[in-house]
């Protein structure tokens, strides 16, 4: 089966900053293949040029060498107007959801503008936006909200929705759990390997998390300072255990805090072993120091830091004038 992505030996250059030196590579001969269907995981640190890579796939970052072939067609070197032809193809999915959708544009307009940019009918586009509103799992009502109406999780899987409205082969995936706590990372983690199960898209998912992208991945390169250094097999049908040392997602559930009776049996047995009594927050355990009514442990001559304090009738204490 050929390859639906192949990149061979791609180097990406961007100027250097004071145009003294010479061009800074980002890339440094990067090789990977994405076959249909598949998921292809890319793990890097921050700066490893992940971000890069997938921009050099959309036609967003400057390729010194090599060749990005799309169904074997090398499409380095498209024209502007065949690069928008090619977007229906590829689309991304960003780590930053509300920053790639229009602010003022409903959810509804927001998917609803690539179906008119293809002249697709207006019954037939609303239809279409309704479906992706129930395959990413979020309420129809939303159609009608401002991105920054949604939570962060509703956003991401909005960008996902817009994402598929033209039914692409290929979908860029930049590190799009970054911003999401870790419960609704695995559910949008488990949102993604769905939609690519019915729909049979391919995808490309750039994160830093070596256990999600391990479970979403069929196939894994680990990219360092622009170079592919490793690959490895993912685990895509290896079920995620809720604790373990290897993996650390979702990540077990947070220690509860202890309660009141067990913190008091344990202040009991500290007593019991060392004599000693415990020191309330009322000042009963306290030495109080002499001379002058000054604030409790200051030095003769100190700045006294806040105003005495005296007792009401009632119990309750009142700061005394000066």
């Amino acid at each position: 089966m050929s390859a639906l992505l192949d990149i061979e030996d791609l180097v990406v250059e961007y100027p250097a900053e004071d145009h003294r030196g010479g061009p800074a590579a980002v890339l440094r001969g990067v090789s990977i293949a994405v076959q249909p269907g598949e998921c292809l995981g890319i793990v890097g640190s921050h700066g490893a040029g992940k971000t890069t890579l997938g921009r050099a796939v959309l036609g967003q970052a400057p390729v010194a060498s090599g060749s990005i072939r799309f169904k074997g067609r090398d499409i380095v070197a498209l024209s502007h107007p065949q690069r928008r032809r090619l977007d229906e193809k590829i689309q991304a999915v960003f780590r930053d959801a509300h920053g790639s959708l229009d602010p003022a544009a409903t959810v509804e307009a927001a998917l609803t503008e690539p179906l008119r940019a293809e002249h697709v009918p207006a019954g037939a586009a609303a239809r279409r936006v309704r479906e992706l509103l129930n395959q990413v799992g979020v309420p129809a009502g939303a159609g009608q909200r401002l991105p920054g109406e949604l939570s962060g999780d509703q956003r991401q899987r909005i960008a996902i929705a817009r994402a598929l409205t033209l039914s692409p082969e290929l979908i860029i995936c930049d590190d799009p759990l970054s911003a999401l706590d870790p419960r609704a990372g695995h559910a949008l983690l488990e949102l993604l390997m769905e939609v690519q199960e019915s729909t049979g898209t391919a995808y490309v998912f750039f994160s830093p998390d070596l256990a999600a992208v391990r479970r979403i991945s069929h196939h894994i390169a680990f990219l360092e300072q622009g170079r592919i250094t490793e690959r490895g097999e993912g685990g895509r049908d290896i079920p995620v255990p809720r604790f373990g040392c290897e993996w650390r997602w979702p990540g077990p559930d947070p220690i509860p805090i202890a309660p009141a009776t067990h913190q008091a049996a344990r202040w009991q047995r500290f007593q019991q072993t060392t004599g000693r009594p415990r020191r309330h927050a009322d000042g009963g355990g306290r030495r109080a120091s002499g001379g002058g009514g000054g604030a409790v442990g200051s030095r003769p001559g100190a700045r006294r830091t806040r105003p005495p304090q005296s007792r009401r009738p009632d119990g309750r204490s009142r700061r005394r004038r000066p």
